[in-house]
């Protein structure tokens, strides 16, 4: 099982599997709006997103040496979780913060979406992707000073 985990993880770690979990928050919110035009049709399309989700981290081959930021910020990611306890207090307290702001995001989105307001979910959406961006950049920043 952890040999799994530990490919899983380095799959999880590729730029394409990165970027494109990113590309699809845009194509979520687009999938659900669909109802809007398509009705129940829109299923249809969000069963897409949801199931490249599933697969996305299946799709691209491990990466065993992160040198892409996106990268280092996922095997960051990895390093967190597994070695919390260890690391000074701040890390963790900015990381919460950040994921409260991803939450906030997503509230935000999931607020767009029922009312099929555009700007409420384009700011849910900016929210979402910039704290996922920043926690990236830390996990990364974290991974490299971990690693020296």
């Amino acid at each position: 099982m952890q040999k799994t985990s530990e490919n899983m993880w380095k799959r999880h770690a590729n730029p394409w599997s990165v970027w494109t979990r990113f590309a699809a928050i845009p194509a979520f919110i687009l999938a659900v709006w669909s109802r809007a035009w398509i009705g129940a049709w829109s299923l249809v399309p969000i069963a897409l997103v949801v199931i490249w989700l599933y697969l996305n981290v299946l799709v691209f081959p491990p990466i065993d040496t992160p040198s892409s930021w996106a990268s280092k910020g996922i095997y960051g990611e990895k390093l967190w979780l597994s070695k919390r306890a260890e690391l000074p207090r701040h890390y963790d307290i900015v990381q919460k913060w950040l994921i409260a702001l991803g939450v906030l995001g997503m509230i935000l989105i999931g607020i767009g979406l029922t009312l099929l307001h555009f700007w409420l979910c384009l700011l849910g959406a900016v929210v979402l992707i910039l704290a996922q961006l920043w926690r990236i950049d830390r996990f990364s920043t974290l991974y490299e000073t971990l690693q020296l």
